[in-house]
This record gives C-alpha cells, structure tokens and sequence, in this order.
C-alpha cells in the first residue's frame, strides 16, 4: 500500500519536472530559465530521496545530498556569470 503513495509522488515529480521543463525551453530570459534549471535539480533530488525510501536504499539519498550541494554550487557560479562577475 505505501509503494502506490511512493508511485504517486515519482509520478507528481516527473509532471512537475515535464511543466519545469517546458518552462526552461520557453524562458523569456536567460534568469528565467536559471530558475527552471535549478527547480528541475530540485525535482531531480526529490525523485532520489523518493526512490531512497521506496527501495529501502540509504545510498540513494547520500547521492542527492551530494547532488544537491554540487547544484547549489552552479547555480550560484551562474549567477554570478550572469552578474558579469567572472573573469
């Protein structure tokens, strides 16, 4: 019974990343679609600790800490690009 909650929330993570998606193709700007681009890494981490807890897998959600901290990283690396901040 708690696999069809776990099949469920993939299942709204992967809409919202299709939405997401769409979003950072049809961005107006280029911070737009920054945004898109990290709402989808968080989406992505979401599914790992989702997929984590269906599979009784510990290493699973490690993985998305990690994914997590590395996203946070480029995206603060791109806006301070975006700033004109790197050279």
């Amino acid at each position: 019974m708690i696999f069809i909650g776990f099949f469920y929330g993939i299942l709204g993570v992967i809409l919202a990343g299709v939405i997401t998606l769409v979003r950072v193709m049809l961005g107006p700007s280029v911070p737009d679609r920054v945004v898109g681009v990290d709402t989808l890494n968080t989406l992505i981490v979401a599914g790992m600790i989702l997929l984590g807890a269906a599979y009784d897998r510990v290493i699973y959600i490690d993985i998305a800490i990690v994914y997590a901290l590395l996203s946070y990283i480029g995206t603060l690396v791109v806006a301070k690009y975006l700033q004109g901040g790197l050279e």
